[in-house]
């Protein structure tokens, strides 16, 4: 009789083992199968937020988090560009790639057809309208407006729920084009309305200032990553682990700052006064940027960006405090560099030049980019030791010294007796080069992307030579 229960016991343990066993086994391939491969797939679509080719390569905010999963599991990332957003998580469900990082919002509907990773950002639905039409308060302001959505997307979702109230509302579905381009669209007067996500009308407007938003349309919803729905968790834990890692040291949010940082620090009137100055005075003096940037390893849009932050690009720029020319110098640092007359803006510039670069090395080799140029640009500001007293304190308060965003957050302080008396140098008006750094990052961006769209319809434009017969 104990022998027959022993052996009941021993069946069910063997048959509670079969069934577990393709699950322990399916835990362990798709992870492993990656490795094998070497290579990490990911199914993603063209956006300022998402994937686009940079100067460098790959970029975009969900590239860059992708990329950093890829290098924890030391593999390579293999990008899989979609041409519509609707077929994204078709495609996933189908299993054409490891998962989608796509700037995709968890929805109840879409949870019947992929699983959702853990969440690493929040946005708000927003209506759009461009500057100088009517703009829309409600939803009931909506009704009989010329109101476009990207095809598949959670805006339809939310639109379709709003029509069981307004049931007046109409809007038209666009498949095969991205948030990014209808909001183009709509600064180009060909729409009347769209809706996109805070975080992609946050990146846009600051290169189309026009576009405004009128209300919220959703309450904040999360970011994740879409996975298909499978046994198999390896793959899908490994990247949960990751993220919530990232949330953890603080790397998301250097990255959302990375990303979205300089899109909410620019306000209209600075966007289209500078927009007007890049056609009107930059000619006057690219080359000498080009050159001085050339000869100390800095990119001239950037120190042109900084030459606009200190003077608007005006030579005889003179402030308060008697710093001066194109490069704002002071007669100490003008000295030290050599420079006889502030106002030759050649000169200035290529001065401006040579102190960023000694400020940017002056930094702890540790310090990485992109920190190191914006602690550079804040040291320009307010003074390498008060950069140096900021990164003391933001140890001290269990912050990194050697990361900007931390940093940031301490060089207020400066400017509390509170704080500063415990400083070797003293007061300063941390404040300043926090807004500082932000604006010119601002500026920096706008330059990069005119300089990339002229370059791109420079190779368009050049016509193919002929070859002479022979």
């Amino acid at each position: 009789m104990i022998r027959a229960t022993l052996e009941w016991i021993w069946l069910a343990i063997l048959a509670a083992a079969l069934l577990l066993l393709p699950y322990s086994y399916s835990e362990r391939s798709t992870l492993q199968a990656v490795k094998d491969s070497g290579k990490l797939v990911v199914l993603t679509f063209n956006g300022p937020t998402t994937y686009y080719e940079g100067p460098d390569g790959g970029a975009g905010f969900e590239h860059d988090l992708a990329q950093q999963f890829a290098d924890t599991l030391g593999v390579e990332l293999e990008i899989v560009v979609e041409d519509s957003f609707d077929n994204i998580l078709p495609q996933i469900a189908s299993g054409k790639a490891h998962f989608a990082a796509s700037g995709i919002t968890i929805t109840d509907a879409r949870k019947e057809i992929v699983r959702f990773s853990h969440p690493y950002q929040e946005i708000r639905q927003q209506v759009v309208f461009r500057r100088g039409n009517p703009r829309p308060r409600k939803i009931s302001d909506l009704v009989g407006r010329d109101i476009g959505v990207v095809a598949g997307s959670s805006y339809v979702e939310r639109l379709t729920d709003l029509k069981q109230v307004y049931p007046d509302l109409e809007w038209t579905e666009i498949p095969g084009m991205t948030p990014e381009e209808l909001l183009i669209e709509v600064w180009e007067g060909l729409l009347e309305n769209t809706i996109a996500d805070s975080n992609i009308v946050a990146v846009v407007r600051q290169h189309y200032p026009e576009i405004h938003f009128g209300f919220d349309i959703q309450g904040s919803e999360p970011l994740a990553w879409a996975f298909p729905i499978s046994n198999d968790d390896s793959l899908y834990l490994a990247a949960n682990q990751f993220l919530q890692e990232m949330e953890n040291s603080g790397g998301l949010a250097q990255l959302r700052d990375r990303y979205y940082g300089p899109a909410g620090r620019a306000n209209y009137v600075d966007v289209t006064t500078f927009q007007r100055r890049i056609d009107n005075i930059l000619p006057l003096y690219q080359e000498t940027f080009e050159a001085a940037a050339e000869e100390n390893e800095i990119d001239w849009r950037l120190l042109a960006a900084v030459a606009y932050q200190e003077s608007y690009w005006d030579a005889e720029a003179v402030s308060p405090t008697g710093v001066r020319g194109i490069m704002m110098l002071t007669k100490a640092t003008a000295k030290r560099l050599k420079i006889a007359d502030r106002t030759d803006p050649q000169a200035s510039i290529e001065g401006g030049a040579r102190y960023l670069r000694t400020l940017r090395k002056k930094m702890p080799t540790r310090i990485e980019e992109p920190d190191r140029t914006w602690m550079a640009l804040a040291a320009y500001n307010v003074g390498y030791g008060h950069l140096e007293d900021a990164r003391i304190l933001t140890e001290a308060q269990g912050g990194d010294p050697d990361k900007w965003l931390d940093v940031r957050e301490h060089l207020p302080l400066l400017a509390n007796p509170k704080w500063y008396r415990r400083t070797k140098h003293g007061y300063a008006r941390g404040y300043e080069p926090v807004k500082y750094v932000s604006r010119i990052r601002s500026f920096f961006d706008i330059l990069t992307r005119i300089s990339e769209e002229q370059a791109a319809e420079e190779v368009v434009e050049t016509p193919e030579l002929e070859v002479p017969a022979l």
